[in-house]
């Protein structure tokens, strides 16, 4: 395995670990929800679902972006 294609999978598994820390955040708040007896437990489970889903979305698009090979001139 030549260098660069090191490098690609290491990156591949860091965007796919933020989407799994993504996954886990919205589990943890939708038990959180679920399993509170006030609105503020459950607003505050809400808000951590939401967070992580925007972590899902953004952030691996970000990285990839950001990793993207220059185009040759």
């Amino acid at each position: 395995m030549t260098e660069d294609e090191a490098l690609a999978r290491k990156r591949y598994y860091m965007m796919t670990g933020v989407n799994l820390l993504g996954a886990a955040g919205a589990f943890f708040g939708l038990v959180l929800a679920g399993r509170s007896t006030d609105w503020y437990g459950q607003a505050l489970g809400g808000a951590i679902v939401l967070s992580a889903l925007y972590v899902m979305a953004v952030v691996p698009k970000a990285m990839a972006q950001k990793w993207r090979t220059p185009p040759e001139v």
